[in-house]
């Protein structure tokens, strides 16, 4: 058996050569699940900055807070132009503009964080906000049964103050009428 030293200059000189021309290739792991699967093929196929506008408008105020959230909304993300980045155009109310554009850096950092990181830019355009408030829903009050009102009668009868007894009535009614009747089964 010979031994080979590692400090012999040619045959370092030919493990060189030889690594010069040999290269690896590199081994990709194998998908463990098909949703990983489709995963790794997706990322490959669809382009690197797809639009996120829907995705950030649904998060919008969990990214920015509620208090920012309530004076200004995302527009658009575009492009910055030459490799500089996204710039992300947020619509604001013209009274928090000054607010906002303070807020600016924070703002992008946190899209920028939530979108993966390439927002490079805020741009501010002051105007109406194109979000309507939410409705509250109206709930239909229904009518008190005559059992009901001669016992919410009675119940506040022995109150002496004749205008605190008809706040209190009336805070009953509220309450009796808000409240969904639990109809017990017939029972003949």
């Amino acid at each position: 058996m010979v031994m080979r030293s590692s400090l012999d200059p040619l045959e370092e000189a030919r493990a060189r050569i030889r690594l010069r021309h040999a290269r690896a290739k590199p081994v990709k792991p194998i998908a463990k699940t098909i949703g990983t699967l489709s995963q790794r093929i997706t990322r490959d196929r669809l382009p690197k900055k797809g639009p996120a506008i829907g995705r950030l408008k649904l998060v919008w105020a969990e990214i920015v807070g509620p208090q920012i959230a309530r004076v200004c909304e995302p527009e658009k993300i575009g492009s910055g132009g030459k490799g500089k980045g996204r710039v992300l155009t947020v619509q604001c109310i013209p009274a928090a503009a000054t607010m906002i554009q303070h807020q600016s850096e924070l703002i992008r950092q946190r899209v920028s964080v939530s979108l993966g990181g390439d927002i490079a830019e805020i741009r501010i355009k002051q105007g109406p906000l194109s979000r309507q408030a939410a409705p509250k829903p109206v709930r239909a009050l229904r009518p008190l049964t005559s059992e009901e009102r001669a016992s919410l009668e009675a119940s506040v009868a022995r109150i002496e103050d004749r205008s605190l007894r008809e706040a209190v009535l009336a805070l009953g009614e509220a309450v009796l009428a808000t409240e969904e009747r639990t109809q017990e089964p017939d029972r003949r």
